[in-house]
């Protein structure tokens, strides 16, 4: 019986006790990664990408899983295993049945396969690989745009690899999680959707009727409070969500969320479903995460920090002088505290004047600050600052801020709208002490952390005298906060909540408005805004609508972290570059006339002198 055929009758064989495996239903027996000294003297069959070719001698084969080495037969007999097998280039994809044999003494490795190898009995070449962009290492560089490119390459790196399982048994365990313990419903909502009120721009569909458009969805906000007034109590999602954000750094214009919604319940059930979910989900080879979740108000986060995302992987917190300086009569000073909200703050960075001057990054950090104030080897400090503030003023501050010699403090006077500014240089402080080898944040810790308590809504950046939505206009306000809707809706505070996890927002959602008055009366009268665009969701919450809330986690953001990816490109399989470009299929692309005719568009180009032209 021919080779081949007795091959394909030993695979099947094999392949019914192996359904369960990488390998099941396909031409191999093993993977890559799994042979080990268990294995030695078994016949096996692996497909793969050839890695290395090493002097004629091994051919270094890889897929998903791992590397193992094929040894090069010398045999004459063997000669056209040898030819085939010497003659590849890298990349090139082969399939190789052999035995697996021990590694002579001294030539282990520590790769998981590298105590064994497999002698070369057949192979058969499927593609011949061309000359690559770059090389399919991982210690050596390439450019950003270049792997976006040639992404298809990217991902058979090892890393892309993983990143990519490891967020795929994520999900798994998160849907098992939500339907199985807890009996949500898995509903999937319309791409195509109308424009919607407030939050970020939004991508534009032409359809075929003159003047009508679709958008496509931020997410799935109103369908799922419309699947609440539906009955389906308890609705998830793994969503497509769209947001056209121009050039943001770290965005991506379509983005993946675990939506998640519930009728009758309250924000502590819903962080604790959301805690347990992510219990359950972890990977366990990056350790436990404890629940529950550490809790910190809006307030005690800027007051603190700065900023509504703290990182609390690290102290450096905020501390107000202000009681130091109340009786002062230096000009600044006076005129800083006796502003609305005003105060002196500082930030304590350890051992951040361990040269003779600050550096270069941190004078450029101080464009906004009043001053910095350095704690010399006797305690006593060194600043511009000094002159002008007493021996007991003195003590007390390095009291107050317990610096220590060779600490350095920032000191800054303004407002509470200088606060974000602290929060930004307390951040950017951290990176450049650990840039010189000073380690303030363990880059294997996870830090979960709910903010609550966020005002509903804010002054509007370009208007302040309108109000804005803080997170969005389903948002309910706190019970106690309710009145002040219709007196003072600048100091109402909503029942939303962010999930923030080392310093960055993973997650965010509220429990909502199931009143349509109450609705009706947000959008019209506070927000005002249109509120015939929601006919449809006012409509259903006047037909029964239950109490409800939800949250949507943001999956590329959170497998970024738990990976240590530098950015959420290194998690999606095919992301958008930094302008929202595909780069591999060159997209967007222009459309012709004659396409456009059907949708009732045309274009107009820019001319040269800035004017446009049909």
């Amino acid at each position: 019986m021919p080779l081949w055929p007795k091959l394909v009758n030993l695979y099947q064989e094999y392949a019914c006790y192996n359904m369960s495996s990488p390998s099941s239903l396909s031409l191999r027996t093993h993977t890559c990664g799994e042979l080990n000294v268990d294995h030695v003297g078994k016949w096996v069959t692996l497909c793969g990408w050839v890695q290395y070719l090493r002097q004629d001698l091994f051919v270094i084969l890889r897929d998903f899983s791992g590397l193992t080495q094929i040894l090069v037969p010398q045999e004459e007999s063997a000669s056209k295993v040898k030819a085939d097998l010497c003659d590849l280039t890298v990349e090139s994809v082969i399939m190789v049945t052999g035995t697996v044999r021990k590694r002579p003494a001294g030539q282990e490795n520590k790769m998981p396969t590298g105590e064994i190898e497999v002698l070369a009995e057949n192979v058969e070449v499927f593609n011949v690989s061309k000359k690559l962009p770059f090389e399919i290492k991982e210690f050596v560089k390439k450019s950003e745009s270049l792997r976006m490119q040639y992404r298809y390459l990217d991902l058979r790196s090892s890393r892309m690899q993983k990143n990519l399982r490891l967020r795929s048994q994520l999900v798994m365990k998160m849907r098992e999680f939500l339907c199985n313990e807890h009996g949500f419903v898995d509903v999937e909502t319309p791409t195509l959707f109308k424009r919607t009120p407030g939050g970020a721009k939004e991508f534009v569909v032409p359809s075929r009727e003159p003047g009508l458009f679709y958008s496509l969805p931020q997410s799935p906000q109103q369908f799922k409070q419309l699947l609440m007034v539906a009955g389906v109590d308890r609705y998830f999602q793994i969503a497509r969500c769209y947001r056209d954000e121009g050039s943001k750094p770290d965005r991506q214009p379509e983005f993946t969320q675990v939506d998640i919604e519930m009728s009758f319940v309250d924000q502590e059930g819903i962080r604790t479903l959301v805690e347990s979910m992510l219990q359950h989900s972890w990977p366990a080879e990056k350790g436990s995460i404890q629940v529950p979740f550490q809790t910190m108000t809006y307030e005690e986060a800027m007051r603190d920090y700065g900023v509504d995302k703290p990182d609390t992987r690290f102290n450096m917190k905020l501390t107000d002088i202000s009681d130091i300086f109340s009786s002062t009569q230096v000009e600044f000073l006076r005129s800083a505290l006796d502003q609305p909200e005003g105060s002196i703050q500082a930030i304590l960075v350890p051992c951040g004047a361990v040269r003779r001057k600050p550096s270069h990054e941190v004078h450029s950090l101080l464009v906004f600050f009043l001053s910095l104030v350095l704690v010399r080897t006797d305690g006593t400090l060194k600043s511009p600052l000094k002159k002008l503030l007493s021996a007991s003023v003195t003590d007390v501050l390095i009291k107050k801020t317990q610096a220590q010699p060779g600490d350095l403090l920032l000191i800054a006077a303004g407002t509470l709208h200088s606060r974000p500014l602290l929060g930004s240089l307390r951040l950017q402080c951290a990176e450049l002490l650990e840039s010189h080898g000073r380690p303030v944040r363990d880059p294997l810790a996870f830090h979960f952390l709910w903010v609550v308590d966020f005002p509903l809504f804010l002054p509007k950046e370009d208007e302040p005298q309108e109000l804005e939505s803080a997170h969005h206009p389903f948002t309910a306000p706190l019970p106690e906060d309710t009145a002040l809707l219709f007196t003072e809706p600048h100091k109402v505070r909503g029942q939303h909540y962010d999930l923030v996890l080392n310093g960055c927002e993973i997650g965010g959602g509220s429990i909502r408005i199931h009143r349509a008055s109450e609705q009706l009366y947000v959008l019209k009268n506070i927000l005002k805004e249109d509120p015939s665009q929601l006919t449809h969701l006012l409509e259903a919450l006047d037909f029964g609508a239950p109490p409800h809330g939800g949250i949507a986690l943001g999956l590329d953001r959170l497998v970024s972290i738990i990976v240590g990816a530098a950015s959420i490109r290194d998690v999606i399989a095919f992301p958008k570059s930094f302008r929202g470009h595909d780069l591999m299929s060159r997209a967007p692309d222009t459309v012709s006339d004659k396409d456009l005719t059907p949708y009732h568009i045309y274009v107009k180009w820019p001319t040269k002198q800035g004017g446009e032209e049909k």
